[in-house]
């Protein structure tokens, strides 16, 4: 199973994430639940980075990837990577409704 840690800070803002583990919905180059979710949380990072200039704080191996926001003012940027982190939220529980005995999500 896939397991997904959200952070929030206290206004609601979005932190960081960690995704690790494996679907096993299918066998190894054919699962689907696994790479939709590489394929958004990984694009996420690379999105933040590329279209917004900030590095985030970024580690992954096999199965597993977290990334968070470093120290940030709340300006225009801050927003655009906000939208950006939200747009995998939703993208990740959408996966979810449809494939939830593979993927958990959880927002702290």
């Amino acid at each position: 199973m896939i397991i997904v840690h959200i952070k929030h800070t206290e206004n609601g803002s979005i932190a960081g994430f960690s995704v690790k583990g494996h679907a096993n919905y299918a066998k190894s180059g054919e699962d689907i639940v696994c790479a939709g979710v590489s394929a958004v949380t990984v694009g996420t990072v690379n999105s933040i980075e590329a279209l917004t200039g900030v590095v985030l704080n970024s580690r992954m191996k096999d199965g597993f990837l977290s990334a968070d926001l470093p120290e940030l003012p709340h300006d225009h940027v801050f927003d655009e990577i906000q939208l950006l982190m939200k747009s995998m939220a939703v993208m990740l529980e959408t996966i979810a409704t449809s494939y939830g005995k593979y993927i958990e999500i959880h927002n702290s």
